[in-house]
């Protein structure tokens, strides 16, 4: 299956490293046109030189030459004159990925109001926002694909960030409701459920939950042993793996998928749908 998205421009959230970067990479390497975004120009500018690098060692080591059109968009988009600056510098986005979100391990109990706030903040009301900046152009032009990236937290919420499981479950109420208002349009719009992803913001994650002096491959299948038990991958998902299906949701080829939530979890969710 080769996906072609040529002449294409997408927007990727919070996409200078992680899951965000593995999916501007993939996007980017389909043919389109990507927007990197983060919170300074700094931070943006670096990854694009790393997403330059890696490209030039992929085709090094497997011969194929690849050509990456990437687009510095810096800017808080969690807050509105950041989400306005995007906006002005991508005009005009086709695909739209909401991939920006925190999380932190805290007990219940523990979670003030402040931080009740700051989750929806950023998990949700960012994607909202974007949504209405783009949405309307996408559906005159009859053609657009918006997803938000969810997490298996959405369903099986842990203990030890409902704060964060709440946000993600919003997200599959925006994702399901925005599809509606994009019936009959020929936009596209879908929720990703991402089970537990090997990023760097995850092995410090790990590492609040087990023993910090274990080895990187022991602390993980400890971590999966006690903490995510019911995965059937038995391992952490790879950025590239959740990309990949991104990707596709993002192509022609994906045309009658809306108002869904996929998942890309490794058998995380014990449900056969969502």
């Amino acid at each position: 299956m080769r996906i072609d998205l040529s002449g294409k421009t997408a927007l990727v959230t919070g996409s200078t490293q992680g899951i965000g970067a593995a999916i501007a990479t993939g996007l980017a390497r389909a043919g389109a046109r990507v927007g990197i975004n983060g919170r300074s120009e700094g931070s943006v500018a670096t990854a694009i030189e790393r997403m330059d690098d890696e490209r030039i060692e992929a085709e090094r080591t497997g011969g194929e030459r690849l050509h990456y059109d990437l687009v510095a968009a810096p800017g808080d988009v969690s807050a509105d004159d950041g989400c306005e600056r995007v906006v002005r510098m991508l005009p005009h986005v086709d695909i739209l990925v909401n991939n920006l979100g925190i999380f932190e391990s805290r007990p219940a109990l523990e979670i003030g109001d402040e931080e009740w706030r700051r989750y929806f903040e950023v998990n949700v009301l960012t994607a909202v926002r974007l949504t209405r900046a783009y949405l309307p152009a996408m559906k005159d032009r009859g053609w657009g694909r918006i997803q938000y990236i969810a997490s298996d937290s959405a369903i099986v919420v842990p203990i030890e960030m409902i704060h964060y499981g709440m946000s993600k479950t919003a997200l599959l109420a925006v994702s399901r409701g925005f599809a509606k208002e994009a019936a009959g349009s020929g936009v596209t719009i879908n929720s990703v459920i991402a089970g537990p992803t090997h990023t760097g913001g995850v092995e410090d994650f790990v590492y609040q939950l087990v023993d910090r002096e274990l080895p990187w491959e022991e602390a993980q299948r400890e971590f999966m042993r006690l903490h995510r038990p019911q995965s059937l991958l038995q391992r952490l998902i790879e950025p590239e793996e959740i990309a990949n299906l991104v990707v596709y949701l993002s192509s022609p080829l994906a045309s009658a998928t809306t108002g869904a939530a996929v998942r890309v979890d490794g058998g995380y969710v014990d449900s056969i749908l969502p």
